[in-house]
């Protein structure tokens, strides 16, 4: 018999799983993994390499496998799917809801889902076709398709026992919709309205017009819209106002951690299938590709260096004092790129706030750089004593400075409108415009100030 182990951290459970793993001590770890939540074992399972995570993934219980797939990251779905028969796959998906489903099947091969598709519970398929039907970064995709919802002119008391007798509330219930006929929403009533108000009255009195989403809206304007308006809760209509799904408080925090997850992968040049345990070749090549581009970037840089090798041979001081130009710019730069792309991820940048930001930045820049220009040129004359090399960095620095905020604003602005994710490829053009601006204006203030 095992004993229940007690942890004080995260990092204690996995040191234990890792220690259970290292001996072979099947029996432990299927002890330790039963009757855990599905979202723990898929945490786990993401917490270790592959070699280690099929242990893991053995000792999963057989009612859990297709809840902690629907959980994992796609690459170890994919990875844990692609040999399975459409009977495993068939046993794995009963008694999963409609968005989880969709989420497993979402990996196999054409074949392979229609042929699962026909076992699968008439109104849980005909969800899950809805769901998929939809793009993969907009609402419909993420919603729940099943809604509890009634029709106008009920008592209370009537929906009070439509929803007993059917058994349609849940955990995640926060609301019931009131829709017409033709199932366009109409508004909305709370639990507790439905409980403690008079139960003769109708639906109508105590219904109101409920904040909704459309379900074609990117996923990512809607975490923002629902994060400002701190919702739990959003019914989800088409363009003709049908009544089509809901968002609850778990598919939000979803969405949020999702997009929060693929910013902070973009803007390091990671692909969004790259996670911590992923294989080494695929790793390589997903960042290998944005290294190649900044490879290029400093080329660009180097060449303009290239053109002043004349100053540089004559003041050796400047080769010291270049990267402190250059890295100063990046700095400043890469401060407001990510507050503006962090600013674009919450909806607060539209409209005539741009021209108040470029001001801002202006502004922010040229302070930093007068600041910080009198302190490297005074750090630089106490260095070497020149006079005419402590101006021209000081120069280079509140130039630079000032350009990096005002890009670090332009550049997101114009992905955006180009319709290219600003946090992909952000950073990258950001640092070869601070690396070509600040070594431009060094050197050519070098070239007019100390050579003539």
């Amino acid at each position: 018999m095992h004993e229940e182990a007690q942890f004080s951290s995260a990092e204690e459970q996995l040191v234990y799983l890792q220690a259970l793993i290292e001996a072979e001590d099947h029996s432990g770890l299927y002890h330790a993994l039963a009757d855990k939540e599905s979202a723990d074992l898929a945490r786990w399972l993401e917490s270790f390499p592959a070699n280690q995570r099929h242990q893991i993934w053995l000792a999963v219980p057989d009612s859990q496998l297709g809840e902690v797939l629907a959980e994992v990251a796609e690459d170890i779905r994919t990875e844990y799917m692609t040999d399975m028969s459409v009977a495993d796959v068939t046993e794995i998906v009963k008694g999963l809801d409609a968005q989880e489903v969709a989420e497993v099947l979402d990996v196999v091969e054409d074949h392979l889902k229609t042929e699962v598709y026909e076992s699968l519970d008439e109104i849980i398929r005909s969800q899950v076709e809805v769901l998929q039907a939809y793009d993969e970064d907009t609402v419909g995709r993420y919603m729940d398709p099943e809604t509890v919802n009634v029709k106008q002119g009920v008592s209370l008391e009537a929906v009070q026992r439509f929803v007993r007798i059917h058994k349609l509330l849940d955990d995640e219930s926060q609301e019931i919709m009131v829709t017409d006929k033709d199932k366009h929403l109409l508004g909305t009533i709370t639990l507790i309205d439905l409980v403690k108000q008079n139960q003769d009255a109708l639906v109508d009195e105590f219904m109101y017009k409920a904040f909704t989403l459309n379900d074609n809206m990117k996923v990512s304007e809607a975490a923002s819209v629902l994060r400002a308006r701190e919702l739990y809760f959003a019914p989800v209509t088409n363009v003709e106002g049908v009544l089509v799904g809901q968002l609850n408080i778990a598919d939000i925090i979803e969405i949020t951690q999702d997009d929060s997850d693929m910013t902070l992968k973009h803007m390091s040049g990671v692909s969004d299938e790259e996670e911590l345990f992923s294989p080494i070749l695929q790793s390589a090549k997903s960042r290998g590709i944005w290294l190649g581009i900044n490879l290029a970037t400093a080329f660009l840089a180097a060449a303009v260096i290239g053109q002043f090798e004349a100053v540089l041979e004559q003041v050796v001081a400047l080769a010291v004092l270049m990267p402190v130009v250059a890295s100063m710019g990046g700095i400043a730069g890469s401060q407001t790129l990510t507050v503006v792309i962090r600013g674009m991820a919450l909806g607060q940048i539209a409209g005539n706030n741009r021209v108040w930001l470029f001001n801002k930045e202006l502004w922010v820049g040229l302070t930093n750089g007068v600041i910080w220009a009198l302190v490297v040129g005074l750090i630089s004359h106490l260095w070497f004593g020149d006079p005419k090399i402590s101006l021209v960095i000081s120069i280079a620095i509140l130039v630079n400075m000032t350009l990096a905020n005002l890009a670090g604003i332009a550049i997101p602005l114009m992905l955006k409108k180009l319709k290219i994710d600003p946090a992909l490829s952000g950073a990258v053009i950001l640092t070869t415009v601070t690396d070509v601006a600040g070594f431009l204006s060094f050197l050519g203030l070098a070239t007019l100030i100390i050579l003539h």
